[in-house]
């Protein structure tokens, strides 16, 4: 019979072995959903450069384009409750493969696209890869301990780069190819990454719900006030960041006169940092606390939007000598470097917020993290339309910013007289 020391050594070489095997199956899972993720948005975000040869080709006005380019936002904004679901039940990694599938056929499709339903019928689909956040989200999740999660979803959203990869890509394959190329690759592209995907990632039976918990019982996270202030905040820092990731490569054309390429890597000069910088803003919430991050983002973007809300002028100043006039104007590097520090604040928040939801549902991550980014992908949807009403009814592109300014200054009010300290810590008095 095996002694006791050979029994102690043989369980602890099995419990390292596990261990070891869990961390490879941890990473692998991060890196293969996180690029997934990538993908998936690179292509939600196609209207951004795609919309502006098609807006041409049909002479859509800014309303219009407005409603193509947040289409597929809608679509992804209304999936992603039933995904989150789907993925507490059934497990992330057969839902986010079967995601990707059913969504390259219809991003096929339109390169065949000639009418303007047809681009919005279309994109309404090309909209379900937009819900491979509340997918990943949870199921990412769940492979790590509380404390590193603020980290490891930081780390997965940093997917939303993939808006920035559609402004380096998209422009030379439509100036190279013409528009209707790139469909083709971008769905050629989305197969790919759900076979590596599935090849490269695991599952893990104990991270799904049980199968007794219905929807309605998953659903009464509503009667939580605080998933609607998460609403809110996820509103402003991913609503935002979709809405301008759509809107800011045409704003560059249109007000600057710059031509697609340069318009659109400038405005990956927003893109890029507002997605790969979440993965920092995983760590800061992890150090610093969710709703003190959240705080100073919110901040940052108030100074910033109010800068960005004021269109060019001039002001006539009646002086001793004479009539001054005085030109306003954000110079292109100006305009720039402001939308960068948004983006970085963006980045941060939309960290922080998901941060707040792994702390205090973290049972139900799946379910609020779909309703909190069905809060976020709306506010995309509905921003892009409301910058092109705002054009058209104002003349003024800047009235963009005084819209993100306004929502805003609603989050920071809500924060400050939702907000409770901690109770002080009393110290006690014990005899010496």
């Amino acid at each position: 019979m095996p002694s006791n020391a050979t029994t102690a050594r043989s369980t602890t070489a099995e419990l390292t072995t596990s261990g070891e095997r869990h961390q490879r199956q941890q990473i692998s899972v991060l890196i293969s959903s996180t690029f997934a993720f990538t993908i998936c948005f690179a292509l939600w975000m196609m209207f951004a450069v795609l919309g502006i040869p098609i807006k041409k080709l049909l002479d859509l006005n800014e309303t219009q384009f407005g409603l193509l380019a947040a289409m597929p936002v809608l679509t992804g904004s209304l999936v992603r409750v039933p995904l989150g679901i789907w993925t507490d039940r059934y497990g992330g990694r057969i839902v986010f493969f079967l995601l990707m599938l059913a969504s390259a056929a219809p991003i096929y499709l339109m390169r065949y696209a000639s009418q303007y339903w047809h681009f919005l019928v279309l994109g309404a689909f090309l909209g379900l890869v937009g819900g491979s956040f509340s997918v990943g989200t949870p199921y990412v999740a769940r492979w790590f301990p509380q404390e590193r999660r603020g980290l490891a979803m930081g780390i997965f959203g940093a997917g939303n780069s993939g808006s920035a990869l559609t402004k380096f890509v998209a422009p030379v394959i439509i100036t190279s190819f013409g528009w209707q190329m790139l469909p083709t690759v971008y769905a050629t592209a989305l197969l790919v990454t759900a076979l590596l995907f599935w090849f490269f990632s695991y599952t893990d039976q104990t991270h799904q719900a049980p199968v007794s918990v219905s929807f309605v019982q998953q659903m009464t996270v509503l009667k939580d006030p605080r998933v609607w202030r998460y609403c809110q905040y996820y509103s402003v820092v991913f609503g935002g960041y979709v809405a301008l990731a759509l809107w800011m490569t045409k704003y560059y054309i249109a007000e600057y006169g710059f031509d697609l390429r340069l318009a659109a890597l400038l405005a990956a000069c927003f893109s890029l940092p507002g997605g790969m910088l979440r993965a920092l803003g995983g760590w800061i919430a992890d150090r610093y606390g969710a709703h003190q991050v959240t705080w100073w983002v919110m901040w940052v973007c108030w100074v910033c939007f109010f800068l960005l809300s004021y269109p060019p002028a001039s002001v006539v100043i009646q002086t001793v000598t004479g009539e001054f006039t005085l030109h306003i104007a954000l110079k292109p590097w100006m305009f720039t470097t402001l939308l960068f520090i948004v983006g970085v604040a963006m980045a941060i928040g939309k960290a922080s917020v998901f941060k707040f939801i792994a702390d205090d549902f973290t049972d139900n991550i799946g379910a609020v993290s779909g309703v909190v980014g069905l809060a976020g992908g709306l506010g995309g949807f509905v921003l892009p339309i409301l910058f092109g009403a705002l054009v058209d009814l104002t003349g003024v592109r800047s009235s963009a910013f005084m819209l993100l300014y306004g929502a805003v200054c609603v989050s920071l009010v809500w924060m400050h007289y939702t907000f409770k300290a901690p109770p002080a810590q009393i110290p006690s008095c014990s005899p010496a």
